[in-house]
């Protein structure tokens, strides 16, 4: 056996549930970290260790920077800033817990899709990362170690 077959045998066995951990943890950093930008009086950057536990609310530059940078047709900047924000909170949180995992993908691929078409039409590299990483997870779902298994386990019993 040649060295790239042994190396593709050795790959091929990375497991599933490895690689949609990973998946779930890095796109929910991008989202959660987001979200953080647009609130105050709550702070938690699992990685940098920051903890500020308190009643989160728009920071004062989220309003207009959603009437400015980020404004998106249909939608009035206070309802987009609220919707979004919200939402770069509570799916990420899901997702890292492995819990409506395929919702909460679909969901933040709205959010990615619509940030790609009316806001940074020019970042579809990095938009086609976040878009493979959730596509990933709304087909295989969030693996082994996850809520939605332990439920799915419980129930087939």
């Amino acid at each position: 056996m040649n060295l790239i077959t042994r190396a593709t045998t050795w790959m091929s066995k990375i497991p599933g549930s490895l690689i949609a951990f990973v998946a779930r943890f890095s796109i929910a950093a991008v989202f959660w970290k987001s979200g953080q930008t647009k609130v105050e009086g709550l702070a938690i950057d699992l990685v940098d260790g920051s903890f500020q536990l308190g009643l989160p609310r728009l920071a004062n530059s989220t309003i207009p920077l959603f009437q400015s940078e980020y404004s998106v047709p249909l939608l009035a900047p206070e309802a987009a800033a609220y919707m979004a924000t919200f939402a770069e909170h509570f799916f990420p949180v899901l997702i890292l817990l492995g819990l409506a995992t395929r919702f909460s993908a679909l969901m933040l691929l709205g959010m990615t899709l619509t940030i790609q078409l009316f806001v940074y039409p020019d970042a579809y590299p990095t938009h086609g990362i976040w878009a493979a990483v959730l596509l990933y997870l709304m087909a295989s779902g969030p693996g082994k170690l996850s809520l939605d298994q332990l439920i799915a386990r419980r129930h087939s019993r």
